[in-house]
């Protein structure tokens, strides 16, 4: 069970590693990209060209759906990234259970979005949890972690292909482990529990008063999507690949660019500065910001978010 990009890695681990895939689960085709073109998820893609049989349900809760996997009698149900929550009926209904690849070191981070806020709370460290699936929300015993250092100007993209990458062979590893009786399940203390909510549109908006390396994380948060969002002269301007950089000479003024260099954009924050080597105006393709800031008419001295 899983639909976006990230789950294709895990199936195809499992179908590489030979396990029987009886069904995919995956979201239902949905409106994508600015045309609204319907579309299908990635796993429903990739499950079509290896001959698996696709199950799409409005609600995993729905009876006749839990039938249908009742029917199948699937020895274990795994899932990642699926995006719906799972009832005890469907989460009990294989004899080995359920299990779920969850993209951070849990108990911290629960939640929709721990990949982006990981890189939001300037964390140093995150990785991979493999946990035995209760009615709760990420709150199943652990069976498995591996844990990665997080680069300094690593993105949410950035890291989301090396956890996904890293999700194949984990699951294999874990599987392993549960047939051989080699791995302990250990509950999660609930009293080092943190969220990671999904992100909203409202988060989006860059408050250049705030510190320089709460700006970056900002950005790289959400690089490549949603973006991070300011403006100029009216013009919304959406901000990549971002790093903190040195205060700059004299009094700052907080959304002010201090400097255009090749590399990219000098912005001003409320402590420090930020370095943007990317843009985007609303409509256009993203490019390198010293070739927007042209578009755009953007000198050293303008300020952005006016």
């Amino acid at each position: 069970m899983g639909s976006p990009a990230f789950a294709v890695y895990s199936l195809d681990a499992l179908v590489g590693a030979g396990y029987k895939v009886d069904a995919v689960v995956t979201q239902p085709d949905r409106p994508s990209g600015r045309g609204r073109k319907i579309t299908p998820p990635p796993v429903k893609q990739r499950a079509l060209s290896l001959g698996l049989r696709v199950l799409q349900p409005q609600r995993a809760s729905d009876i006749d759906f839990i039938n249908e996997i009742r029917r199948l009698a699937p020895d274990v149900i795994i899932v990642a990234a699926y995006g719906q929550i799972l009832k005890p009926d469907l989460l009990n209904l294989a004899p080995c259970g359920a299990i779920n690849i969850h993209a951070s070191l849990l108990p911290k981070y629960r939640g929709a979005a721990p990949i982006q806020w990981v890189i939001l709370n300037q964390e140093k460290t995150t990785g991979l949890t493999l946990m035995r699936m209760d009615a709760g929300l990420d709150t199943g015993p652990i069976i498995l972690q591996r844990a990665i250092s997080i680069e300094d100007d690593e993105t949410f993209g950035g890291l989301h292909e090396r956890l996904a990458v890293m999700s194949g062979p984990f699951l294999l590893e874990g599987l392993q482990g549960l047939r051989e009786a080699a791995l302990l399940e250990r509950r999660q203390d609930d009293r080092f529990a943190t969220y990671a909510p999904k992100i909203s549109k409202e988060m989006n908006v860059i408050d250049w008063n705030a510190p320089s390396d709460q700006i970056s994380a900002l950005i790289r948060a959400l690089d490549p999507f949603p973006g991070a969002v300011s403006s100029f002269r009216g013009a919304r301007v959406k901000l990549f690949a971002s790093r903190a950089v040195s205060p700059v000479e004299g009094l700052p003024v907080p959304g002010r660019i201090f400097a255009i260099e090749r590399e990219g954009l000098v912005v001003e924050a409320g402590s420090g500065a930020v370095l943007v080597r990317e843009m985007q105006v609303s409509g256009k393709r993203r490019v390198m910001s010293y070739e927007c800031s042209r578009g755009l008419g953007l000198k050293a001295g303008a300020v952005l978010g006016l």
